[in-house]
């Protein structure tokens, strides 16, 4: 009995707790049914929306650290290999690079023989000899002849030419240093065939057919010249050339020039400068004037030097110089200094698609007798030689490439110029005492002070390997001051070109080119003009030549051209008519020795 009363006495104490909890819990959950019904109102004032925040959340590190040096103890572990050898049959095949095919580079030849020959008379001959003599000297030669024996229509004089020089040169051609020498020898022949339309209108037709047959028109020239150039690396002279040229006529006419030409670089301040320097000397004689009354004698000597340097900038690039120079005058007293800019810049604008550039430039330029017959082998040896005081020549333009084939240059300028040297045919008398050239068949060079207003453009394409063509354009309007035109100038001249292979045997090409109306001016003295006669206009002409060849191998090419396709007798100056039709017919061919 003693041991059953502790174990009832424990369970009614438990039974009385949970009792006690479960009246607690009834109470706690019965409810009010009057403070139900009258829960009351408040107001609430917002006087911000609600805006509603986040707390910071608790991030866990990205780089942990961990102290687990116990679990990442390495264990030694040592084991060997046992290798024996494998019986193998296979045997690899050795390597073969693909080949690559290589287009066979072109044999370059260093000589040619050229020799065609045409209607007219016309022969035409080429020579050229290049031998490399050691590892950095070589010698070359250069033969040419160019002939026609004449017979323009309805010219009454003879109107052959003949053309041949020959050039000699020797060089050296080192890694810092090229140098080489040359010397030349020209005859030229050619035939004062340009009698004005109306000769003969003061004399009667058999005066006139004796006089015309007792004109000897031929005359000629000869032009020998020894000159050198060098080139140094790496030295404050970078480049002189000197020349010396003697200049005569079967009139008695001679003209000496010797020039030489040094060009210095040096820095000043981390900027490049170049300086040109020039030395030119000019002398010569005619034994008659026009009037055969004196002797004309010309001499010049001008001192000039040009200092510039550059300046880039981004896309800019800036060249600022200036040319000054002095003129002595050794025949007469006409000494002078000149001033003249020589200052250009450019900007790409879209790097090499579109260039603009600008600049203003001037130049003594020294005339000669042998420039002259160079551009018109019809004067007369009775000429007044001066050089030309270029004052300035502004310019701008645009240039660059409209693809990666075609490129454009367009180009506007503005010049003046004192003393410019023009063209102009001789007045003439039919009298049968006048030297050959004085009958209205010859010409003369006037002077005048000029201003110009020009516009350039041009396009040239190389379409591919195969196709190039290149067109030009340039459109001037000449002021004068003393002279009533602009004497044998045009106002319009044009060029086209075109060259194509055909097949890898057969080529071709054209060029066209246009020149427009042209002024000029002859008066025959035997007549009293009450009102003097207006310039005469040479009418604009054009001419289309063209050419085609059949390269036979490496060596050979045979060629035949064809000039003036269109058969225009045009003047090229006052009553010089040119030859028509003419087609020549010839071979190349390259060998070495």
């Amino acid at each position: 009995m003693s041991n059953s009363i502790p174990s009832i006495s424990l369970l009614s104490i438990r039974l009385l707790s949970i009792c006690l909890l479960l009246t607690q819990f009834s109470f706690a959950q019965k409810k009010d049914p009057k403070k139900d019904e009258n829960i009351g109102t408040e107001v609430v004032n917002v006087v911000k929306p609600y805006t509603p925040t986040i707390s910071d959340a608790f991030k866990v590190s990205e780089t942990p650290v961990l102290d687990d040096a116990e679990n990442t103890k390495k264990e030694t572990i040592k084991y060997s290999i046992f290798s024996f050898p494998v019986a193998s049959t296979f045997t690899p095949s050795k390597g073969k690079a693909e080949g690559v095919e290589r287009e066979k580079q072109a044999h370059l030849f260093n000589n040619y023989a050229t020799i065609g020959a045409g209607n007219y008379g016309t022969l035409n001959a080429e020579l050229f000899v290049n031998q490399e003599l050691g590892a950095n000297d070589y010698v070359g030669g250069m033969f040419r002849h160019l002939s026609s024996q004449g017979g323009i229509k309805d010219v009454e004089l003879q109107d052959s030419f003949y053309d041949t020089s020959i050039d000699l040169t020797y060089g050296i051609r080192e890694k810092d240093l090229s140098w080489n020498v040359d010397l030349g020898y020209q005859n030229q022949i050619y035939n004062w065939y340009g009698l004005p339309i109306d000769f003969g209108t003061t004399l009667t037709p058999n005066d006139t057919a004796n006089l015309i047959q007792a004109i000897d028109p031929q005359h000629s020239y000869n032009n020998i010249y020894l000159g050198s150039k060098i080139e140094i690396n790496e030295s404050i002279v970078k480049e002189a050339s000197a020349k010396f040229n003697h200049f005569s006529d079967s009139y008695g006419s001679t003209e000496n020039r010797f020039f030489v030409k040094p060009s210095f670089e040096f820095n000043i301040s981390d900027k490049a400068v170049k300086t040109n320097v020039i030395v030119d000397y000019l002398g010569g004689s005619f034994e008659k004037n026009y009037s055969n009354t004196n002797s004309i004698k010309y001499g010049f000597t001008n001192f000039g030097i040009a200092p510039s340097f550059v300046m880039n900038e981004d896309d800019w690039t800036v060249n600022i110089g200036a040319g000054l120079f002095y003129s002595l005058g050794t025949q007469n007293s006409s000494n002078k200094f000149y001033v003249y800019p020589q200052i250009n810049a450019s900007l790409k604008v879209v790097g090499d698609l579109m260039i603009f550039y600008a600049g203003a430039e001037g130049n003594l330029e020294q005339n000669t007798y042998s420039d002259f017959v160079t551009a018109n082998p019809y004067l007369s040896p009775t000429l007044n030689i001066a050089p030309t005081d270029k004052q300035y020549d502004i310019f701008a333009g645009l240039k660059g490439k409209l693809t990666n084939t075609v490129s454009y240059n367009l180009r506007a300028s503005y010049v003046n110029e004192r003393d410019k040297a023009l063209f102009k045919s001789n007045d003439y008398n039919e009298n049968s005492t006048n030297e050959n050239y004085a009958f209205g068949n010859s010409m003369q060079m006037v002077y005048d002070d000029m201003k110009t207003i020009s516009f350039y453009g041009e396009l040239k394409a190389d379409i591919s390997d195969d196709l190039t063509f290149g067109i030009d354009g340039t459109f001037s309007s000449y002021t004068n001051k003393f002279q009533a035109e602009a004497w044998n100038l045009p106002a319009i001249k044009l060029n086209a070109k075109v060259d194509f292979n055909i097949t890898e045997k057969w080529y071709a090409g054209a060029n066209v080119f246009f020149v427009g109306d042209r002024k000029d001016q002859k008066l025959n003295t035997d007549i009293v003009y009450i009102v003097a006669p207006s310039p005469i206009t040479l009418e604009s002409y054009f001419d289309v030549n063209a050419h085609v060849g059949f390269k036979y191998n490496d060596r050979l090419t045979a060629f035949l051209r064809a000039n003036n396709i269109a058969n225009q007798a045009y003047q090229k100056w006052l009553d010089y008519p040119v030859q028509g039709f003419q087609v020549v017919l010839g071979a190349n061919y390259k060998f070495d020795f």
